[in-house]
């Protein structure tokens, strides 16, 4: 059987809208074979995937999405393969759950200035109430009729120079790649044609971060055009970076970044996976599990 790799996955555990038992039974219906969950600064989510991929035979592969402050802007790193019950990853992981929970606050506060109220309450009503990030107020806004999509809630309320935008004090690169390793996992930078780095700057964080022990470079991803691929394909053989690949996915209302629909790794490109375990044993999800006679 040939494995269908998801390594970049959302459930309400941060900011997806389905139930980490919901998603890998959606992922598994979808033919993924090896999924990883990545919520957001957080592995809260991890044991519940986790039972259900044991029900329905999928690998369900430990991870989180960390958030990170590099040359004064955010990147996303994936850890994958992690021990979440590795006490430096989660004491990294409780500071920036901390700062989270202030931020939310804080965009409650200067969205109330600007005259929207209720906006952090409502945020909230849309979290697990835990973890409250800037999509759950895009959803509240989009609800008011504020806006027509979560794009334009950016745009208008959330991003830079706009009322509710607050800068992100996230890790540093150095210590994000420290709490995977020392979790046992391996780094990825997430979705990186979405920072609008020029070559130069691309390459200098991918420099940095191999530098500082990162395994890999999401090549394959939910926002990634085929260009794109084909672009960080090559940046990742520059820079001897192994690829991943994963859709990002948020939830069923965001059908381009439906599960088990990635194309293929470029060729030339050296997996994540290459040296992992053999993982196909555990990849045949029994028919009644899934609804089939």
């Amino acid at each position: 059987m040939n494995s269908k790799h998801d390594l970049h996955t959302h459930s309400t555990a941060s900011d997806g809208t389905l139930t980490p038992d919901a998603l890998v039974r959606r992922a598994a219906a979808a033919g993924v074979t090896v999924m990883a969950l990545t919520d957001h600064d957080t592995t809260e989510g991890v044991a519940e995937a986790d039972a259900a991929a044991r029900d329905l035979g999928i690998a369900l592969i430990p991870g989180a999405e960390i958030s990170v402050t590099w040359g004064a802007r955010t990147v996303h790193v994936v850890g994958l393969n992690l021990d979440i019950e590795n006490p430096l990853l989660q004491a990294g992981l409780a500071g920036l759950m901390e700062f989270r929970a202030w931020r939310a606050e804080e965009i409650g506060r200067r969205l109330a200035k600007h005259g929207i109220d209720q906006a952090y309450e409502g945020a909230r009503a849309l979290s697990n109430g835990i973890l409250i990030g800037r999509t759950h107020f895009a959803r509240f806004l989009v609800g008011q009729r504020l806006a027509a999509d979560n794009a334009e809630v950016f745009k208008r309320f959330l991003v830079s120079g706009k009322p509710g935008h607050v800068a992100g004090q996230w890790a540093t690169l150095e210590a994000a790649v420290g709490w995977i390793r020392a979790a046992g996992g391996q780094a990825v930078i997430a979705h990186p044609a979405r920072y609008g780095l020029t070559r130069t700057r691309i390459q200098r964080l991918l420099g940095e971060f191999r530098e500082l022990g990162g395994a890999a470079v999401e090549v394959v991803t939910g926002s990634h055009s085929r260009d794109d691929a084909f672009t960080f394909a090559r940046h990742a053989r520059e820079q001897r970076l192994l690829a991943s690949k994963g859709s990002d996915f948020h939830g069923p209302e965001n059908p381009w970044l439906e599960l088990g629909r990635l194309p293929p790794l470029p060729e030339g490109c050296i997996p994540i996976w290459h040296d992992w375990p053999d993982l196909e044993s555990h990849c045949a999800p029994p028919l009644a599990a899934l609804g089939v006679a």
